[in-house]
């Protein structure tokens, strides 16, 4: 079995899916919405500008796998919410800069994901670090607070494993 035994200590809800995928060619780039992308292991997305090398990160020390990074429409939610509150203009999901948006998983569940090997579709992923928020995607769309908004729930960066397509609808499952 692939799945590692630590993954077993960690529950995803029954039903979490992919509701959206996004990439971009470029650093500060509009991210491209999309219903299906092709997934390279090693590398991420066909096309995106972190499996191109050409991310706004992708030269930093050390060097660090930044394949995909996942973000609950729980954690969009709840930072649209405190945006509002505080009298700010809400990001959309595009501008959060994540690949890819899970539906029926909640930012705490994510973030629980870290080391532990799970399957999006068919293909396998490994949680590596939390997408800590930076300030960048607040810079490119000119919106206050991003890091704000989307403290602990700024979505999970992961290795890709598997080779193949990365569908919307995709269920995520950990074992």
């Amino acid at each position: 079995d692939l799945i590692e035994p630590h993954a077993t200590r960690v529950s995803a809800p029954n039903g979490a899916s992919v509701k959206a995928l996004f990439w971009c060619p470029r650093a500060g780039d509009p991210m491209i919405a999309a219903s299906s992308v092709e997934v390279i292991a090693g590398q991420g997305i066909v096309g995106d500008r972190y499996a191109l090398g050409v991310g706004a990160y992708s030269a930093t020390e050390p060097a660090k796998p930044r394949h995909l990074t996942l973000i609950a429409q729980d954690a969009v939610d709840t930072a649209l919410a405190w945006q509002l509150a505080a009298g700010l203009t809400p990001f959309t999901v595009e501008q959060t800069r994540r690949n890819v948006l899970l539906r029926g998983i909640t930012a705490s569940e994510l973030n629980q994901l870290i080391g532990v090997r799970f399957r999006i579709g068919g293909l396998l992923f490994e949680g590596f670090e939390l997408a800590t928020p930076c300030e960048r995607p607040s810079v490119l769309s000119g919106i206050e607070g991003f890091a704000e908004a989307f403290h602990e729930r700024g979505g999970l960066r992961v290795r890709s494993l598997e080779s193949g397509p990365l569908c919307c609808g995709d269920p995520l499952k950990l074992s």
